[in-house]
């Protein structure tokens, strides 16, 4: 009976040896982060084998450097990369639920519970925490200023000078384009060694003019976009070989001529191209006094004629009348290359406001950093604006787990055990915190949870200097609920996706597919 059932247990580890195998990647990857989170987590120096040296405690950054080759790892780091390109922050968060929940649910496998009721049970969980998420997020607004600084100044590590940019910048945006979902306030960071703060109401394109001998500032500017190349319209090779078709580019380059008369006349100071400049253009524009810049990207096109209020132009479009083109000619108050910055700045357009946030620091090293967090900041105060807010410090996210387990009891069947899980997991933000911070777990969470329940406030939890309970909204420690909503969701997808893997093989490699 003792040998029969010792081969029992060994067919059980046997079936679990792959899910074993990926919960230990998974879990070397999140003590990777752990130690950044919170308040008082520390940095992680990152060397590659050039001796290049990247500082950080900004989890995404971390993950993304780090060598990888275990594939259930590369999935926790695509977790990761997810909630980066969700919300732009919680990439630690995210990775410390998916952890912490996965170990939860494996712990309930090797008690016997079977995986789908482990599965089931995770997703009643989590629907019941993010149900709760929502009915507990306080919205916001634009015009909430020191709401939206905390939450800025949480989310980007107390930098209060960041913290300001960052909420000063979204004001001069505005809710609307803050709401749009193809609009992050993140993109708008510019950072730089050497520079100062700056708000600046207008873009930052990454380009110079084409030739020095070109305005380096105009003011109050005609704009013109060319998403096109600035040349004559052109013809084929095979076609210029024919008497026909040389007689036709000599018409094309006697029309760009003319069309190059129409800029002087239309008072055009100012020219932006998605492309090449042809050299006659390039000289008119220079006896001109017109500035000109070229190769931009598409999206830089797109942003420059959405802020001066221009209409974008191919070089076909160049041969319409004066009257029609005047309809595409874009307004700023002023364009100037900023020689520090080897770039070029476009000041108050007339069309759709635009903030840029420019970081400086003293060292590049240092210069990145700042700028992970500025962008870590943007990215929360626009998720706040588009979801609400939330008490931190793991505190809701503990709250939450007492409420899931106080509704064990209507769980019907071994999928409880799922639910479970989900709640144990929820309480690991704050434990990390609390341990970070230099206290015992297991007895500040302990007081949080009574104060909590005592007190029926979902805020309450510990101050990471002194170890008291405090009242995180109150202390000023918030943060976006989107954030929270997407790292458990995210946590429950990896979870349940390690879960049903059943077993480990290696494929052939294509270079072996041979008939």
């Amino acid at each position: 009976m003792q040998s029969s059932s010792n081969n029992a247990g060994q067919g059980i580890e046997d079936k679990l040896a792959a899910l074993h195998t990926n919960v230990n990647a998974i879990r070397s990857i999140a003590s990777a982060v752990e130690g950044t989170f919170g308040p008082k987590g520390l940095d992680t120096m990152l060397v590659d084998t050039a001796g290049k040296v990247v500082i950080t405690n900004d989890g995404v950054t971390i993950l993304n450097k780090i060598e990888v080759n275990h594939p259930a790892a590369k999935m926790l780091i695509q977790v990761a990369r997810s909630q980066q390109n969700e919300v732009g922050d919680g990439t630690t968060t995210a990775t410390i639920l998916s952890s912490e929940l996965l170990s939860e649910a494996v712990s309930q496998v090797d008690k016997g519970v079977p995986i789908p009721k482990v599965i089931s049970g995770i997703k009643k969980g989590v629907q019941i925490a993010i149900q709760l998420l929502r009915q507990l997020a306080r919205p916001v607004s634009i015009e909430d200023y020191s709401v939206l600084y905390q939450i800025a100044l949480v989310a980007g590590r107390e930098h209060e000078d960041i913290a300001k940019l960052i909420v000063r910048a979204a004001k001069l945006i505005g809710n609307d384009k803050l709401l749009n979902d193809n609009f992050k306030l993140a993109d708008s960071i510019v950072a730089h060694e050497g520079s100062e703060n700056e708000l600046i109401s207008g873009l930052m394109i990454n380009k110079r003019r084409m030739n020095s001998q070109m305005p380096d500032k105009v003011e109050n500017v005609n704009v013109l976009v060319i998403q096109d190349a600035f040349e004559p319209e052109e013809i084929d090779e095979e076609a210029l070989g024919t008497e026909i078709g040389f007689s036709k580019y000599l018409e094309f380059k006697e029309i760009f001529k003319q069309n190059l008369k129409k800029i002087t006349e239309l008072g055009i100071e100012f020219i932006a191209v998605n492309r090449g400049v042809d050299p006659v253009a390039e000289e008119f524009c220079v006896d001109h006094g017109i500035m000109v810049i070229q190769h931009l990207t598409s999206e830089e096109i797109k942003r420059l004629a959405e802020h001066t209020g221009a209409k974008t132009i191919k070089r076909s479009g160049l041969n319409k009348v004066l009257d029609d083109l005047k309809t595409y000619i874009g307004h700023a108050k002023v364009v100037y290359e900023d020689e520090k910055l080897k770039k070029t700045r476009v000041i108050e357009g007339k069309g759709k406001p635009v903030a840029t946030i420019l970081v400086g620091a003293s060292t590049g090293e240092i210069v990145e950093e700042r700028e992970r967090i500025a962008k870590d900041a943007a990215s929360s105060v626009q998720a706040a604006i588009r979801g609400g807010y939330l008490p931190g410090g793991g505190s809701i996210e503990t709250f939450i787990a007492a409420e899931i387990e106080n509704r064990r009891d209507q769980i019907r069947g071994m999928e409880g055990f799922g639910v479970l899980a989900v709640a144990k997991a929820l309480k690991k933000p704050m434990a990390q915190i609390i341990l970070n911070a230099g206290f015992n777990p297991l007895e500040k969470l302990e007081e949080v949870m009574i104060a909590q329940m005592e007190q029926r406030k979902e805020g309450i939890g510990i101050d990471a200097d002194s170890g008291m309970l405090i009242d995180m909204e109150e202390a000023g420690v918030i943060d976006p609920s989107l954030v929270k909503i997407h790292a458990i969701n995210a946590a429950a997808e990896i979870t349940e996706a390690i879960l049903r893997i059943h077993t480990i093989i290696k494929m052939r490699s294509p270079d072996d597919d041979q008939d």
